[in-house]
């Protein structure tokens, strides 16, 4: 324990103005001191990391940095408090215009934002215990830090007002810009969209994304190629969208990409020779940015706003594998079905509600989403694939309430279905595709998706 001590609180707490106070000092030779710079443990950067232990978390929690801090905020038209390195430039060219004095102004900005980080730095420490492994899933009350990235130039419209916070460390909010003009709103909410599905996949893939949904996916042995796949599913979409990749964009594959008109490019990492072919458009943001790390349990947690308060969920971030699935149909998927509907149920999660997704060769090849009926979004993937649905697989994110849909991706030629089921006219949709010698696999997971 060093700075916990009384000549030093002492010299932070005493007000200037107040002659019991300065009596104190002089009888017990206490200093007046005038300016604390404090920067504290980095406790937020610990826990943000993928890996570390409780006992490094607890290490790096300061006791004696936000003892001092408070103590001099306390007193802050005394003492001026400095915690942000961001402005110590700024603060020593006011020393050297002013005598070696900081204004009162000042040190009111200060005291401010000296009471916001101890404030947030608690707050941090209280949500890492509250989602820490023995503590309940749900805490029963949970405060949440956010700190402004930037102003934005307005929200989903022109009349709405809105700026970027920071939640954690990790995903989009530590992207760095390497190109084009300030992200917008909408810009943020297609890349989340593009990036988590594109971060989902382990081989090589791509996603074009409009208005929150993808109007293309697909995987690939190379990005160039996985690109001209998820491109040909929606050619219309595709135009004005947000392309992102989960590996580093090449040249060649920067040049396919150049030849449509999109807003953003983002990926994990672009090679010297992509860049220089993606500058070449004025208007087109880049982003570098880490994957997004799904399976992080302290971060994966989805927040949805309602009013007066908050819906709190975990991630759907559940994972298929082939002890989940179920065939209930007489006839077995082939492999490249099997292939295929794995790679579509994939797709299928990140699509609103109702989801359908048709998919071919590792590529989707429509896509109907957001309807209020099911048949519907079956008939806008169809439509959107036209004669690419012969032998393609089909994905819901939802069970099939009736065997209509069934009957409208026969006729358009899809061969192999998966979905959750759980209806209660499972035995109906199951007799239609047996009528047709479709395939069909049951997951026992629904991924609704609002």
């Amino acid at each position: 324990v060093k700075t916990l001590h009384p000549k030093i609180h002492g010299g932070l707490l005493a007000k200037r103005d107040n002659p019991l106070h300065m009596k104190t000092l002089k009888k017990y030779q206490i200093p007046k001191i005038d300016i604390v710079v404090v920067n504290l443990y980095p406790f937020e950067k610990v826990v943000s990391k993928e890996h570390f232990t409780h006992e490094e978390a607890i290490e790096n929690i300061d006791i004696g940095g936000p003892s001092i801090i408070r103590a001099a905020a306390k007193n802050g038209e005394n003492v001026a408090v400095v915690t942000n390195p961001n402005i110590y430039k700024q603060l020593i060219k006011e020393i050297k215009e002013n005598n070696g004095e900081i204004t009162l102004e000042t040190k009111k900005k200060l005291q401010k934002m000296a009471f916001e980080l101890t404030a947030k730095y608690d707050m941090a420490i209280s949500s890492y215990l509250s989602f820490s492994k023995d503590s309940e899933v749900f805490p029963k009350k949970l405060d949440i830090s956010l700190n402004k990235i930037q102003d934005l130039r307005y929200g989903e419209n022109p009349h709405q007002k809105a700026a970027f916070y920071k939640l954690d460390g990790s995903g989009i909010t530590s992207s760095d810009q390497l190109w084009g003009k300030e992200l917008s709103f909408n810009n943020i909410l297609d890349i989340e969209a593009a990036y988590s599905i594109v971060s989902y996949f382990v081989n090589p893939a791509v996603a074009i994304v409009k208005h929150n949904n993808p109007c293309g996916v697909a995987t690939a042995k190379t990005i160039k190629d996985a690109y001209l796949k998820a491109y040909e599913c929606d050619k219309v979409s595709a135009f004005g969208g947000i392309v992102a990749a989960n590996r580093e964009i090449d040249e060649s594959s920067a040049k396919e990409i150049s030849k449509l008109f999109v807003e953003v490019v983002i990926a994990p990492s672009y090679s010297n020779q992509a860049l220089e072919e993606l500058k070449k458009k004025k208007n087109l943001r880049i982003i570098r940015c880490d994957l997004i790390n799904h399976s992080n349990a302290v971060k994966s947690f989805d927040y949805k706003k309602v009013s007066g308060g908050m819906l709190i969920q975990e991630q759907d971030i559940a994972e298929l594998n082939m002890s989940d699935i179920k065939v209930v149909t007489k006839r077995q998927p082939t492999l490249q079905e099997l292939e295929d509907m794995f790679f579509a149920w994939g797709v299928c999660k990140f699509v609103k509600s109702n989801a359908i997704v048709l998919a071919k060769n590792g590529a989707t090849i429509g896509i109907g989403a957001g309807q209020m009926n099911r048949v519907g979004s079956v008939a806008i993937a169809i439509n959107q694939a036209g004669n690419k649905a012969k032998k393609s697989v089909l994905a819901s994110d939802g069970f099939f309430p009736f065997p209509d849909s069934i009957e409208v991706a026969r006729k358009a030629g899809v061969t192999a279905i998966i979905q959750p089921g759980g209806s209660v006219k499972d035995e109906e949709v199951i007799k239609a595709a047996n009528k047709y010698k479709m395939a069909m696999i049951f997951t026992g997971r629904r991924h609704f998706k609002h």
